[in-house]
């Protein structure tokens, strides 16, 4: 009789109630971001702190000083460090970072320094990877560097339509001793999770399962703020711990 294998189940919130809601549905593990209705950036202190203190599952935390590309000025990386410092006195587990050079490859250099500025937390490269021009050249980089884990959608829109490529970096990286860990992330919801876990065949997957929550208050309708996801103003995309309980009982 064949063994179900227990597929680790990551929740990425922005909110303190995101991830309360993450721990309640069964979430193994948390990457805690500031503003992901706008890609994602490094959370405050004040809400990684907060965060923290209320939940007992592992946390990671996103080291990322802006939106938009993944080439950074040493100015940047500084702040990068700083916030890394930030995250390592807190004693979280791990952060989640990544940079590139103008050519699409791993900037080994950067990367070099965060790992030493996040030692002996773990260290995550994000999705960056999946804009590499080479992945399978910046997965040995990463591998080489000591990474230990790799967000990605295989290069696709979705890990799902990424799942073959998931499958094939994933051999490849066992075939390489097996030091680095191939997480599957992009689109993943209760509704596709158990079809790429089989398609690709990881032991990790990273999850969204956000719902729109619409805000108490009155506002005046006159007043906008530019918004990459259309919907009211007051409202806000929050994860729902039902949904990340389906994805947990379907995995």
């Amino acid at each position: 009789m064949s063994v179900r294998r227990r597929v680790l189940v990551e929740a990425c919130v922005d909110a303190i109630d995101a991830a309360l809601e993450a721990e309640w549905g069964g979430a193994d593990r948390l990457e805690l971001c500031g503003e992901l209705l706008q890609g994602g950036v490094t959370p405050s202190h004040g809400l990684i702190e907060a965060v923290w203190d209320q939940i007992s599952i592992p946390l990671f935390v996103l080291i990322r000083p802006r939106t938009g590309d993944f080439l950074y000025t040493s100015d940047e990386l500084d702040v990068m460090e700083r916030d890394i410092r930030v995250a390592r006195s807190l004693h979280v587990d791990g952060i989640v970072a990544g940079a590139l050079t103008t050519d699409g490859e791993v900037d080994v250099a950067a990367m070099r320094c965060i790992l030493d500025a996040a030692r002996p937390m773990e260290v995550t490269f994000h999705r960056a990877f999946d804009v590499c021009r080479d992945r399978d050249t910046a997965l040995a980089s990463l591998a080489a560097l000591g990474v230990r884990r790799v967000l990605t959608s295989g290069g696709a829109a979705t890990a799902v339509e990424g799942a073959a490529e998931i499958r094939r970096l994933a051999a490849a990286a066992a075939a390489a001793g097996g030091r680095l860990t191939l997480l599957a992330g992009g689109g993943i919801n209760e509704s596709n999770a158990r079809e790429l876990v089989a398609a690709s065949g990881v032991n990790e997957i990273h999850v969204r399962c956000a719902g729109e929550v619409a805000g108490a208050g009155r506002s005046s309708p006159a007043i906008r703020f530019r918004r990459l996801v259309e919907m009211p103003e007051t409202s806000r995309l929050v994860t729902v711990a039902a949904r990340v309980r389906e994805v947990r009982r379907q995995v």
